[in-house]
């Protein structure tokens, strides 16, 4: 198991660069342009990222990006084998313990607090537990098993959205699995990370900026082949309650695919179910103290590719990153 503290020669600590933000502020052009500046390697720090299955709909780096520096994490696991946060943390910790300059780039909130703060040691969840969560789910729905759960273990379910299944789900098979809710296990002592020096770059686009990237973004996506990524993802026969079957796309083009919606409501869909998921990340990078305010850059403008880094611009972020103040 990993312990966290990573150190450089003499015990000197290493620098650990963040670029963090909603789904479509421009986390990848940005973090790949500071690889190239400052010879890093780009770690991903996004969920849906991490499978293989959907490059296109995930917006994973290109292969054209991923051959102008090192890229790591980025569709390394099958859909079949759900990630979490505690096999992300392990892995980041492996590759950053070998790069240079390691880049975390990704909006999973939840996978960055774990490798910062460290993450609950929660006992293995016996199978028919696990079963029974995703069952209630598929059957009344996350609404109304976050009410059940509000029953039981309000102190976690105050803190999760009604409509998340994956967390709801997760949250119900770990109390119906050790006696005790999520909760109480987060409460306990965990190992933060040491041995780093984190600056973290913060994307915080206006919203408007966002939903017409995320409408751009979602057209171009259909274009490169998302329907058919997403018709041979559902031709494996997968569980639909694994974490790559929910991604934002897949459910809406699944129901183009059978005959549910046409393409226009599927990608309507699709479009608003992502702008609604990028609110509720800028609320949570913006009410979250992962690091100090010395170590943390925000920008307040969506990254639009390489026409906007500037010398000045570029010149402003390495100065941040490296500054040994």
């Amino acid at each position: 198991m990993q312990t966290g503290r990573t150190e450089g020669h003499g015990g000197a600590r290493r620098r650990l660069v963040i670029v963090a933000g909603p789904t479509a502020s421009g986390k990848s052009a940005l973090a790949l342009a500071l690889a190239q500046n400052l010879a890093g390697t780009v770690i991903n720090a996004d969920a849906m990222q991490c499978y293989r299955e959907l490059r296109i709909l995930t917006a994973r780096p290109s292969f054209a990006d991923e051959a102008v520096v090192p890229h790591a994490l980025y569709g390394v696991r099958a859909a079949a084998e759900p990630a979490n946060a505690a096999w992300w943390r392990e892995a980041a910790l492996a590759v950053m313990g070998t790069a240079s300059m390691p880049i975390l780039c990704g909006g999973t909130g939840m996978y960055l607090a774990a490798l910062l703060n460290g993450i609950a040691e929660v006992p293995e969840i016996p199978p028919a537990a696990r079963e029974e969560a995703r069952r209630l789910v598929a059957e009344i729905g996350a609404p109304a098993l976050h009410a059940r759960l509000m029953a039981v273990d309000p102190q976690t379910a105050s803190k999760l959205f009604a409509a998340d299944s994956q967390r709801i789900a997760r949250a119900w098979e770990v109390w119906r699995g050790t006696g005790h809710g999520l909760s109480y296990w987060q409460t306990q002592p965990t190992e933060k990370l040491t041995g780093w020096d984190v600056r973290m770059i913060l994307l915080d686009p206006p919203r408007p900026d966002l939903k017409t990237a995320i409408e751009t973004r979602f057209a171009a996506m259909l274009e490169m082949g998302a329907i058919e990524e997403v018709k041979d993802l559902l031709a494996l026969g997968l569980d639909p309650a694994l974490p790559l079957l929910r991604a934002h796309g897949v459910p809406e083009l699944g129901a183009f695919l059978r005959g549910e919606k046409t393409l226009v409501e599927a990608a309507a869909a699709a479009v608003l179910v992502t702008y609604q998921y990028t609110k509720r990340q800028s609320t949570w990078f913006r009410h979250q103290n992962l690091v100090g305010k010395s170590a943390l850059h925000i920008i307040h403008a969506r990254i639009d590719g390489f026409a906007q880094f500037s010398e000045s611009f570029m010149g402003e972020l390495v100065n941040f990153i490296i500054d040994k103040g």
